[in-house]
């Protein structure tokens, strides 16, 4: 039952883990291949789903603390194949009894053994298709996976008990370590069955040739991420001070750095002119109508509305006119974000992104 336990705890929670791995996977996957494939991302989220289910496993159902103190059982199981020694002796087997055979494997002493070899066996055959690893990389992996389980346990997990609640036993660590191995060997098959993961990095490749509005976005959202940064760093308070950062982030560091932020950089990306040569005078002329456009122009308005004289006309007019700017603003973010589209300060500098990736 406590199987059932741990998966159904692992469903809830991946929705969370899910979330917190996804942008740095995604921006890892840009970085290194230019756009994110599909069957990779499936594949990648299937194992964090797969190593949340053994990590529960392990730690489910937890105990309360008071029943734990008074907990006099063993910590540790130290005697390497101590389980085989159980199964024959505590199990209804006998060589000479073939009728006892289908009951002696329903019993505890058989199957947990069994499923603590099943346990690693996904993740032996993650390490050989995705990592390429060899067989004695998967038994070292394999067994560090264990460890960790293992200590997990003794440590009472991470000493929120007062001693390990489960047993510390060093053939599950044999087990763990045989099933990566089986791991290992059973994911041949499926070599043939699956693309390659050089395969998936050469297509993606390819797709980021053409810059998307997905890749844009992603670089518009680290460098804002690491603008927020820089005035966290600098303690800025005034608006005046966040201003000159922002100068100094969005303007300067791209003009020492062959037109690119930070963020563009990352993710391979460069600003150049429409013969695709990185042209200093275009960039500024691109930054210029973009602020004009996207601040300066609604700030005007918003100053302007404060010289009308009627209460009414400011309130109704002027809520109007921002609310037309914002709507705007929002349209074009969608656009920036989530188009290939070259954006209007874009085309009336004559300026463009292009992939820099080889």
């Amino acid at each position: 039952m406590s199987y059932f336990i741990a998966i159904k705890w692992a469903i809830l929670l991946f929705p969370f883990f899910a979330l917190f791995f996804t942008i740095p996977f995604l921006l890892l996957e840009l970085h290194k291949n230019g756009s994110v494939s599909l069957l990779k991302g499936v594949i990648v989220y299937l194992f964090i789903f797969y190593l949340l289910c053994a990590y529960l496993l392990v730690i489910l159902p937890l105990p309360k603390i008071s029943e734990v103190a008074n907990l006099t059982t063993p910590r540790m199981q130290l005697i390497p194949f101590d389980f085989l020694f159980d199964f024959f002796k505590h199990t209804s087997f006998s060589i000479h009894h073939k009728e006892n055979y289908l009951q002696a494997i329903k019993e505890s002493y058989f199957y947990v053994p069994l499923f603590n070899i099943l346990l690693t066996i996904p993740f032996g055959m993650f390490l050989r298709y995705f990592k390429k690893a060899s067989f004695k990389k998967v038994l070292l992996y394999s067994f560090f996976l264990s460890l960790f389980f293992e200590l997990t346990q003794l440590s009472g997990l991470y000493f929120l008990y007062p001693r390990g609640y489960r047993l510390f036993d060093v053939d599950d660590l044999i087990l763990n370590t045989i099933g990566g191995g089986i791991g290992y060997f059973i994911c041949k098959p499926f070599l043939s069955l699956l693309p390659s993961v050089e395969s998936l990095n050469e297509g993606s490749r390819k797709r980021a040739e053409r810059v998307s509005g997905f890749r844009r976005g992603m670089s518009l959202f680290l460098d804002c991420f690491l603008y927020q940064i820089f005035l966290l760093v600098l303690k800025s308070r005034s608006p005046i001070s966040s201003l000159s950062i922002a100068a100094l982030y969005f303007l300067l560091v791209p003009l020492c750095n062959e037109l690119s932020t930070l963020g563009m950089r990352f993710l391979h990306l460069s600003i150049v002119d429409e013969q695709g040569k990185k042209n200093v005078m275009c960039f500024l002329y691109r930054k210029a109508i973009g602020l004009f456009i996207y601040f300066i122009l609604p700030l005007l308005c918003y100053c302007g509305m404060n010289t009308w004289g009627s209460s009414y006309v400011k309130e109704v007019y002027g809520t109007l006119i921002m609310g037309c700017f914002f709507l705007f603003q929002c349209v074009s973010f969608m656009k920036y974000c989530f188009t290939g589209k070259r954006m209007c300060y874009e085309k009336l500098s004559k300026t463009k992104i292009i992939s820099t990736i080889k």
